[in-house]
């Protein structure tokens, strides 16, 4: 009975891991915060912003996403659409920004004991 509950406990904990991966990088998109977001980078992570698509080392991918927010100050960013596909996870939505509104997706995925970003798009509305 106490290796049951010591199991759930395991299970429930893993379970609030991932989901706090994924919705940390959210807050850190509603606050254009991307030393927040990049915390969860993994070794190399794709940046996609309009139409040109780079993948980049955790350290260049954190100045590529401040850049960003340097130039399109957030106003706010609302989810739209989640999902999750073995060990992957996803949401879509709205980053808006002082210069425009964009159409967001961030796609994480499960290695080890820690959920990591794998790929952030950024596409004109």
């Amino acid at each position: 009975m106490k290796r049951m509950f010591t199991l759930l406990g395991l299970v429930a904990l893993l379970s609030f891991t991932v989901v706090a991966g994924i919705e940390e990088v959210v807050s850190g998109l509603k606050a254009g915060n991307a030393t927040q977001i990049a915390k969860y980078f993994d070794n190399a992570v794709e940046i996609t912003l309009f139409d040109k698509s780079n993948s980049y080392s955790k350290s260049q991918a954190e100045l590529v996403l401040k850049d960003f927010f340097a130039t399109n100050t957030v106003k706010g960013f609302e989810v739209i659409h989640k999902g999750e596909n073995g060990g992957s996870e996803y949401r879509i939505g709205n980053l808006s920004t002082r210069t425009g509104t964009y159409r967001t997706t961030i796609f994480m995925k499960q290695k080890g004991d820690k959920q990591l970003l794998q790929e952030i798009r950024f596409e004109n509305k």
